[in-house]
């Protein structure tokens, strides 16, 4: 009898265990080669070339001004030009040969070429580009078709589920790397409008561009970002699917994007300040001021107001408003909602276009600024700061920012270092603009300090930390 029950109980057993399993065991995938040979043909390895002009003095020194030798050996030190090549990944979707690709892999790009399954070279041309979103579409000149994949629904990927990338890392070509999404929502400040998939796949150099798919082969992300200099320490970063089909159909319909502008300067929202407007908890964008003319100021938003709704979606964090508002259509009536002196009311706006406007222009401008070589009388140098090309071409860690090196003085206090050489901290702090070191310095000078403890990138993309004495 005792036996009999035993052969139940397991019998029961083993069905419970059969019924409940299989869903979970139908997530863990034998293998990825299916997908893999049915995806690869998709997927594309691009190559760029461009012509660089660099004024690096050509002697370990310089001579001094007025020296007879200067004009002797002028032709040594004219500009010279050389070609630099690029590499990346990208991906086909539609069958007449759209590719896309980040706009940083293509960026500045005399000649663009497209190598379809390792096979087939093609030249490309630029189709739309998008710097803010870093997103460009591509378009292979050839009468031949092509293999296209599609978008899925990267608002319905979670965390955990299993992706696998494909693409271009150091130029090897066509690569297979697995993993799970193990964060969305990231933030790592590389773009205006940002809200990338983490994965654990393993993303590298020459992955940008590439796709990002579920196990049913459609596209939910854009490989962009990765985290280090080395890349494939578990972490690496992708547009989400859903965010880059707006842009790219916008590029593909007018060659450009034209995202809705509110015209408001925003800040965050505090605990601070959520009690001083008596707010349940710090939520929404608090308006810092408000462009003169703009469609904020035609509809009477003012600056102090918090905005808590804009055309009926909540306004949770200050971040969240740029995302919808660059979502919504240039020219739309919205209602957004406001908190004023402690009550909630709502105004008209008709959407302007970011694009055109004043402040995006200006926004813009510090782009352009990086060419420009400034001097630091301080410490006799000249420094131009670091642009996104100086890292894509020297392979530098993607989040980096500092200033390049363009002379360097006979008398300077930092005539051992070289010309491109790439100031990145001072006195542990970090350089994001030529003030920031400048103040810095200043500061020193003023101090009874006597050494100033720099981090370099020398030539060679190593990392050094050196003791100047200014004193």
């Amino acid at each position: 009898m005792i036996y009999k029950n035993l052969k139940f109980f397991s019998l029961l057993l083993f069905i419970v265990i059969k019924f409940n399993l299989p869903a979970n065991a139908a997530a863990i995938p034998g293998s990825f080669a299916d997908l893999a040979e049915k995806l690869m043909p998709s997927v594309v390895n691009i190559s760029t070339t461009q012509t660089i002009k660099t004024n690096s003095n050509s002697f370990p020194f310089q001579f001094p001004p007025g020296s007879p030798f200067e004009d002797m050996f002028k032709e040594f030190n004219t500009p010279q030009e050389r070609k630099a090549t690029s590499l990346g990944s990208g991906f086909i979707i539609d069958k007449k040969g759209l590719v896309i690709t980040n706009n940083h892999v293509i960026q500045g790009a005399e000649d663009i070429y497209v190598r379809v399954n390792g096979d087939e070279e093609y030249k490309a041309k630029v189709v739309g580009a998008d710097p803010l979103s870093d997103i460009a579409v591509l378009e292979i000149i050839s009468k031949e078709k092509f293999l296209p994949v599609k978008f899925g629904d990267s608002d319905k990927a979670r965390i955990g589920d299993w992706v696998i990338a494909i693409g271009n890392p150091f130029g090897l070509g066509g690569t297979v790397t697995a993993g799970i999404i193990s964060a969305r929502n990231r933030e790592i400040g590389l773009s205006r409008y940002e809200d990338y998939i983490q994965t654990d796949a393993s993303i590298n150099q020459g992955n940008s561009g590439g796709p990002l798919f579920d196990l049913n082969g459609d596209v939910i992300g854009i490989n962009t970002a990765i985290l280090g200099q080395s890349g494939s320490i578990g972490i690496g970063f992708a547009i989400p699917s859903n965010s880059a089909s707006a842009v790219i159909k916008q590029l593909i319909e007018f060659g450009e994007t034209k995202r809705g502008w509110l015209g408001v300067r925003i800040q965050t929202v505090t605990k601070e300040i959520a009690d001083v407007e008596k707010l349940e908890k710090p939520m929404g964008a608090l308006v810092a001021s408000v462009g003169e003319g703009s469609p904020s100021d035609k509809a009477g938003i003012k600056a102090g107001d918090i905005i808590l709704e804009f055309d009926g979606i909540k306004v949770d964090t200050m971040k969240t408003l740029p995302k919808i508002v660059a979502k919504t259509k240039v020219g739309k009536e919205v209602i957004v909602k406001v908190w004023r002196d402690q009550k909630l009311i709502s105004k008209k706006v008709i959407l302007g276009r970011l694009e055109s406007s004043k402040e995006f222009k200006k926004d813009i401008e510090p782009e352009k600024e990086e060419e420009k070589n400034i001097r630091i009388n301080s410490l006799k140098i000249s420094v131009r700061k670091l642009k996104k090309q100086d890292i894509d071409q020297r392979k530098l860690p993607n989040q980096i920012k500092g200033l390049v090196i363009t002379n360097i003085e006979n008398d300077s206090p930092l005539n051992f270092l070289q010309v491109n050489n790439i100031i990145v901290e001072a006195q542990k702090k970090k350089i994001t603009s030529v003030d920031t070191l400048k103040s810095i310095v200043e500061k020193l000078l003023k101090s009874d300090e006597e050494t100033l403890l720099i981090v370099v990138y020398n030539n060679q993309n190593q990392k050094r930390y050196i003791g100047v004495k200014l004193k």
